[in-house]
């Protein structure tokens, strides 16, 4: 299995359904009181391409992009247009949005990540996969370079700076992002007759670890 740098084209994504899936055991005790505990450290998000089909069209740009994967051997970027960016949806990305580390006089390398709840009990999520040419990074409210002052490993979502950042200070970053997914099927099942008639194909695509 490979990981192919291709997005799922992003038009058919659009329409699509699915979100965060999270693990929870619960056991009941005689008492009647509950203990929750969880196997996942993240959650797993989990979406229906089918329901993004309008038509024809898509239906033959879904099939292309399926078999170019191998059905489920590939994996691949997808977009979630419920949350694919660092800051919220109304507003725009900035250097600022998230804090993705404090600086030590000697790191160089800094992950990106996106933190839920910040004010609250927060859930930190990694990023792996960044959109070329949207990544923002600021050291200390300072606005840094891409190409002079940092770099941006697309693949892994690793910020590397020429100079480490200084003692104590705050490295944030803004930028937009893709899921790592994989089609959750080795089978398209398609009926032209019922897909005019409304009647979309369903295509399950499942979040993939990195």
């Amino acid at each position: 299995m490979a990981f192919h740098e291709v997005r799922f084209p992003a038009n058919l994504s659009f329409g699509s359904t699915g979100g965060p899936e999270r693990r929870t055991q619960i056991v009941t005790l005689a008492n009647g009181f509950e203990e929750r505990n969880t196997p996942w450290a993240h959650s797993r998000r989990r979406y229906d391409a089918g329901l993004g089909l309008r038509s024809l069209d898509d239906v033959e740009a879904l099939i292309a992009f399926f078999e170019a994967r191998r059905g489920q051997l590939h994996a691949f970027r997808w977009k979630d247009w419920a949350d694919y960016r660092s800051c919220a949806a109304s507003k725009a990305v900035t250097s600022l949005d998230q804090v993705i580390g404090t600086g030590d006089g000697e790191r160089r390398v800094f992950q990106l990540c996106k933190t839920y709840d910040p004010n609250g009990v927060p859930y930190v999520r990694p990023i792996a996969k960044p959109v070329s040419g949207t990544v923002l990074v600021a050291v200390a409210d300072d606005d840094k370079v891409e190409t002079v002052e940092f770099d941006v490993d697309l693949t892994t979502g690793a910020i590397s700076f020429a100079v480490p950042p200084d003692v104590g200070v705050s490295v944030t970053a803004g930028f937009e992002f893709d899921v790592p997914a994989r089609f959750d099927t080795d089978m398209i099942q398609v009926s032209v007759a019922s897909f005019k008639a409304g009647d979309v194909p369903r295509v399950p695509v499942v979040e993939v670890r990195l």
